[in-house]
């Protein structure tokens, strides 16, 4: 793999003032990151793509000001910062990630502050969708109360989440945990991510109620060492790269980074951090490292549309592709990876419950 040789003219996107112009220029940009990929080295290709979803989203939200005020509710009230969550948050988007956002506003008193955030988060929101990231289905979005709180809320809500160790609050501080500045005021997000990360040596029990929300994935491999390609449905007999390479891998580096205080957002840079603490054993490490970076190639490979210009991924690897060499052991290579990944999670949550008896 080559070197990715080009800029992209981020630039640019300083004079794009609306979201079709917005849109325009990420389409032209994503097409020239889309014809790289092949000759791309994929960590650098990767880095790219997400300073090119950075730069939009910055400029989205400048954009979404400059509509408010011009409709008459005046620039923002109070400060406050715009955050990602998902592979926005971990740096990992593909050129067709939605939206997993949120907000947090300053707590100075204004009294006209939380119909205008409102107003913000419903407004960026249909921006971003304007410019090409479907809106989340799960609702993490700030558009959404749970997700676009005063500092003060979130770290109510922070803590509750904490604090309840039953599936569905886990579920959403594992979703905060991979949160990443994006645009606002970067001291409101450090003080959240004080909160968030205070939070878990006040709550020892955090650690199996995250790893037993973690060990939850689809069979990939089965007892013989065969390929479980996906049985019914438009992709019969395709592979599902996401939940089957790219998520397990995603959540056990989560996990494991928790476990030995590392708090880094990014998938790599966690698994980076653990290998240089040699936190569980140095080969699965470097193992694990090699096979997220096969899963991001793969992920971003899958075959896209294009609909309005912009591209749209299935997920999903062909069976004539995955069958083939050497792609075919690559996949059942990094396959073996996460199983073995799975069993030492496995054997740490069993520890981990015993201990609870």
């Amino acid at each position: 793999m080559n070197e990715y040789s080009f800029d992209l003219p981020l630039r640019d996107l300083a004079d794009a003032d609306t979201p079709q112009l917005l849109k325009e220029k990420r389409i032209s940009m994503q097409t020239e990151l889309y014809q790289a990929l092949p000759d791309s080295d994929t960590r650098q290709w990767v880095k790219k793509v997400n300073e090119m979803h950075d730069h939009v989203m910055q400029q989205a939200v400048a954009i979404c000001e400059k509509q408010l005020s011009e409709a008459g509710y005046g620039p923002p009230p109070v400060a406050y910062s715009f955050i990602v969550f998902g592979s926005a948050g971990r740096l990992e988007s593909t050129l067709w990630s939605d939206q997993d956002n949120g907000l947090i506003i300053s707590d100075e008193p204004h009294e006209g502050k939380e119909d205008y955030f409102k107003q913000f988060g419903s407004t960026l929101a249909d921006i971003l969708e304007a410019i090409g990231y479907e809106k989340c289905q799960g609702k993490v979005m700030c558009s959404e109360p749970m997700w676009r709180k005063t500092l003060t809320d979130w770290r109510t809500q922070l803590n509750t989440w904490r604090s309840d160790l039953s599936w569905e609050p886990v579920r959403n501080w594992i979703i905060a945990s991979d949160m990443r500045h994006m645009a606002g005021d970067t001291e409101l997000s450090n003080e959240w991510l004080d909160t968030l990360y205070g939070g878990i040596k006040e709550t020892p029990q955090l650690p199996a109620a995250v790893l037993r929300n973690t060990v939850r994935h689809k069979a990939t491999l089965n007892v013989l060492g065969q390929v479980v390609a996906e049985r019914f449905g438009e992709h019969a007999g395709d592979f599902d790269v996401k939940y089957g390479i790219y998520i397990p891998l995603v959540n056990a580096s989560r996990y494991l980074a928790l476990q030995h205080g590392i708090y880094e957002s990014s998938t790599l840079k966690r698994l980076e951090r653990l290998i240089q603490l040699e936190a569980t054993t140095l080969s699965l490490l470097e193992m694990m490292q090699e096979a997220f970076l096969t899963a991001l190639r793969m992920r971003n490979s899958t075959p896209v549309q294009q609909v309005d210009g912009l591209y749209i991924g299935t997920g999903f690897m062909p069976q004539k592709d995955w069958k083939q060499r050497p792609l075919f052991h690559e996949l059942r290579d990094s396959l073996g990876t996460v199983k073995k990944a799975h069993r030492v999670l496995q054997r740490q949550l069993r520890f981990l419950e015993r201990r609870r008896l």
